[in-house]
């Protein structure tokens, strides 16, 4: 940035331009400076290099050397600056001189440094004058500029920027004029440098912030945000075939920040602006715009109004973000015990339309512009502070304590407007306390809902009677939707009073012991999943998630469950998966199964946030079927019979989890594959009398191994000999058999290409190899073994799977009594769903704790096809647990002699498994026509 100084300032002074860091080159500099006093066209681009040069002195000797700060003061230099500025020389020199301003405040580090730049005023005559801010590149640097300064304020430093004799503070007047800006880099420039002005801890400021400029600003603020909601309403009333969505994307970040600058500045907690700024939301924003707008949704009336939708939607914004106590808790109060005659005062043609009276809750513009309001409050200021007593204003005395007394009246009149406006919602609530109270005397928790019900008819509460009533909508669930956000959003709101959420019986989620909940919702919220669970049901997953998060949060207690058998019992916990897809595609086994653990994985993995749920501007517009709108599946309705599928398998996982939940029963059906119960790297197992084949294995990058293959029921594992032990192994990688794809090799008949996937993280991720290697054997005959095993274990893997989904979704389909050769295990082991062992898992330091995992009993030839015979003769097991060997999985010695000859005691495509319907016979056809032919080992 400063290059081009160097190569050339300084002219033919070889010592300066050799040492450009140095007190005699900046003294070179201010006799440049001397010498050019007047800005032309010839000696401009000087001037800008001059300047810049300085600024790197002045950085270099905020390090370094003192001395430098000590010359730029006594010669005054800082007016040089402002003296150009005042020549009017062109966009050229005033943003050469705005940016090297900018980055000299921006890198001084020593506080005696920046009082020495602070001094004499020459900051503020710079920030108050007049650019030309119709150009973009003035305007970005001096908005940053005044950030930079902003950044520096602090209990001492604010002294150089706000006058308390003059009643003036430029820095931040000049700063919030732009609070409006059309280019949004500058509105968030305004914004931080606000914050930056109210955290410091100086009471002269704050109140001179209060008194002149807090209304003013205050209330251009909150009509600039509710003309920005009005415009976001107006996109989504017009965009019903999402058109405009990125438009809409914007208006609703627009309004997110809007809301987290507002909670920003009542966080500061700083009295004097939360009492001004609360009462300016509520009064002229959120009761006016916002909770007006859900009594009748139809845009009569002179008032401006927002649809229905868009009002629930930016409520729960509201709720999710603003935490701070007396405004939360107002809102709530009118939204859950309003009326209509307290939403409202007179018509605003009654009242004075006037900044100075905030507590009309009317949505009106002011009736001054900002800067107006500021120029004036300047002038009335400055014409009673800048007297100074002599003895020709003596008399004046008494007309300046006159005034100052006016002031304080009318600063105690806004106080008492605000302390009036909060006391009249806190009675509101205390009479409603006190007659719940009376009522909740000798009364049981029937007794209880009953009188709530009651109350709730006999007590017009048109919001909330709008909200419960959004939540009965049987067509759709668009409404229902930002219900049950804002309802969420309410009991999750830390500065909410939870006395206002249990007089209406609303799930507070801190509450530890519950006697009671709210019938009327729970019943709702039932109703919507009951439509959930239908086939045609136009309910999406977000709003069904919502809805089984809420009925949670009311009846669970760290106890129990509260909840009541008559709403336990409506409770469908029942699959509605379009079985026609399973049976009329091809490959509808193979889907299913990588469909039903993709969203069981994504419903675990990426439980629902209901704060980025609200952040998404798509679910303002009506749901909608296509995928091709780029809307995420859990926020619109499912388009075609594989959406639907998955959409049936996502609401019975909720369903299930739910009604487990509120039986207080664990979970021990899912997930189908348990990462405890898998073999894992570097374990340790017996490998004696099991069928190893020895293999080479060559990776994608050109490394070469020496391993043995060996199959399980769900595994496939590469291992090599134990030196510490004979006929052990130990694991170097296992990986799942249904995940496994295996082709051969053309040119090389005793090779195989093996490629093993990572389960994808979601249903739209590309799956991601954890293997992908050549594995070279020693003959074509140990070759096709190996290929047989594995293809044959991936069957039966993906087949016992099956069993399982089937025996978990009340098919009629009873498992078969052999799977490829496995028989049934006995009862005992159902603890143990995917192993055929029950040791333990050998610890990194003890050498004695071992299994045997391929370890064979069938020691005897022919003892695994009497098992298989005995077995056969014993009544098959209902068991929802996969059926299980009594010694060697997949591609073992058990296997090879139980399939010897092509023979399966498995029933034929032909034959009726005993037990299951006709009406699903079309089904275990399809599952039992995608396991191929039994292949044979025998050589």
């Amino acid at each position: 940035m400063f290059g081009r100084s160097r190569s050339w300032v300084g002219g033919g002074h070889g010592k300066s331009s050799r040492n450009i860091h140095s007190l005699d080159h900046l003294k070179y500099l201010y006799h440049v400076l001397t010498k050019n006093t007047t800005v032309t066209e010839q000696n401009r681009n000087l001037l800008v290099e001059t300047i810049r040069s300085i600024t790197e002195i002045l950085i270099w000797g905020d390090q370094n050397d003192s001395s430098v700060f000590d010359f730029f003061l006594e010669k005054n230099m800082f007016v040089f600056f402002l003296n150009i500025l005042r020549q009017k020389s062109g966009r050229y020199v005033c943003v050469q001189l705005l940016q090297t301003l900018n980055i000299l405040f921006e890198n001084i580090s020593h506080e005696t440094s920046l009082y020495y730049l602070l001094s004499n005023n020459y900051v503020n005559s710079i920030i108050v004058h007049k650019f030309d801010f119709s150009d973009e590149e003035i305007m970005a640097y001096y908005i940053s500029f005044l950030k930079t300064l902003s950044l520096k304020l602090n209990n001492h430093t604010v002294h150089f920027f706000y006058n308390e004799h003059t009643n003036d503070f430029a820095l931040y007047t000049e700063a919030i004029k732009f609070f409006n800006h059309p280019e949004s880099m500058v509105r968030i420039a305004v914004r931080t440098i606000t914050l930056n002005v109210y955290k410091v801890d100086n009471q002269a400021m704050l109140h001179y912030i209060r008194d002149k400029t807090a209304v003013p600003y205050f209330s251009n603020l909150v009509w600039f945000i509710g003309s920005h909601v009005i415009e976001l309403d107006n996109c989504v009333q017009t965009d019903e075939e999402h058109r405009n969505r990125g438009k809409l994307s914007d208006l609703v970040a627009e309004h997110l920040d809007h809301l987290h600058y507002l909670n920003d500045i009542l966080i500061i907690n700083c009295e004097f602006l939360n009492d001004v700024l609360t009462d300016h939301l509520l009064n002229r924003l959120f009761l006016p715009l916002y909770v007006h707008s859900l009594e009748n949704p139809d845009k009569g009336g002179e008032r401006p109004k927002i649809s229905l939708p868009v009002s629930l939607y930016l409520l729960s914004q509201v709720f999710l973000i603003i935490h701070h106590a007396p405004l939360v808790n107002s809102l709530a109060e009118v939204i859950l015990n309003g009326d209509l005659s307290e939403t409202y005062t007179k018509p605003a043609q009654d009242a004075p339309r006037s900044s100075a009276k905030p507590s009309i809750r009317c949505f009106i513009k002011p009736t001054e512009t900002l800067e107006r309001s500021l120029e004036m409050n300047k002038h009335k200021g400055k014409k009673r502070m800048q007297k100074r007593p002599n003895y020709k204003n003596v008399g004046e005395e008494e007309d300046e304590e006159r005034g100052s007394a006016e002031d304080a009246q009318e600063d105690a009149e806004k106080t008492k407007e605000i302390e009036m406006v909060i006391m009249k919602l806190g009675k509101l609530s205390e009479v409603a306390t006190a007659g719940a109270s009376v009522q909740e005397q000798n009364t049981t928790d029937e007794e209880k809902s009953a009188a709530t019900s009651s109350e709730n008819a006999q007590w017009s509460r048109p919001f909330l009677d709008m909200v419960y009533h959004a939540l009965d909508s049987p067509d759709d669930d668009y409404h229902a939707l930002f219900v049950l956000c804002l309802l969420y959003a309410m009991s999750h709101n830390k500065g909410m009073d939870p006395e206002k959420l249990k007089r209406i019986q609303l799930p507070v989620p801190s509450e530890a012991e519950k006697t009671t909940y709210n019938h009327l919702l729970a019943e709702r919220l039932i109703r919507i999943m009951n439509n959930a669970a239908q086939p045609d049901g136009r309910i999406r997953l977000a709003t069904l998630e919502l809805s089984c998060l809420l009925l949670k949060q009311q009846v669970l207690t760290s106890s129990g469950c509260v909840i009541k058998d008559v709403h336990l019992a409506c409770l469908e916990v029942r699959p509605c998966l379009p079985l026609p897809f399973l049976y009329c595609c091809p490959s509808g086994e193979e889907i299913f199964l990588d469909m039903f653990e993709d969203e069981y994985r994504s419903m675990t993995i990426k439980p629902m946030n209901v704060e980025y749920l609200m952040m998404d501007a798509s679910i303002l517009l009506p749901p909608t079927g296509t995928p091709l709108t780029g809307i995420d599946f859990v926020k619109r309705l499912p388009c075609g019979d594989v959406e639907k599928t998955r959409r049936a398998i996502r609401v019975f996982f909720m369903l299930r989890s739910l009604s487990l939940q509120l039986r207080g029963e664990p979970e021990t059906q899912l997930p189908l594959t348990r990462e405890e119960d898998l073999i894992k790297t570097d374990d340790v197992l017996d490998l004696n009398n099991s069928d190893l084949i020895a293999c080479t294995v060559i990776t994608k990058d050109g490394g070469m191994v020496q391993r043995f293959l060996a199959v399980d029921i769900y595994q496939m594992s590469l291992v090599e000999p134990d030196v510490s032990r004979l006929g052990w192994g130990v694991v170097k990688f296992a990986g799942l058999l249904q995940d496994m794809q295996v082709t051969g090799v053309e040119d090389d008949s005793r090779a195989l290409n093996i490629t093993i996937h990572k389960p994808a993280s979601s249903p739209h991720s590309k799956p991601f190899p954890i293997l992908q290697a050549t594995f070279v054997f020693s003959d074509h005959i140990r070759c096709i073994i190996a290929k047989q095993r594995l293809a044959k274990g991936r069957i039966q893997a993906r087949r016992m799977k099956m069993q399982r989904i089937a025996a978990l979704l009340d098919l009629p389909i009873q498992p078969t009594t052999e799977v490829l050769g496995f028989g049934l295990c006995s009862t005992s082991s159902q603890h143990l769903p995917f192993r055929f062992y029950e040791q333990c898992r050998r610890g990194s330091s003890d050498p004695t704790v071992q299994r045997s995992v391929f370890a064979s009993v069938d020691k005897v030839p022919g003892f695994a096809v009497a098992q298989c015979i005995n077995q056969h003769s014993s009544p098959s097991l209902s068991s929802p647990s996969p059926p299980f060997a009594s010694g060697s999985p997949g591609g073992s010695g058990s296997t090879s002699h139980c399939d010897s000859g092509g023979s399966s005691s498995a029933p034929s495509a032909t034959q009726s498994p005993a037990g299951i319907g006709r009406g699903t016979w079309g089904l275990w056809e399809t599952l039992w026509d995608s396991v191929t032919p039994c292949l044979s080992y025998d050589l």
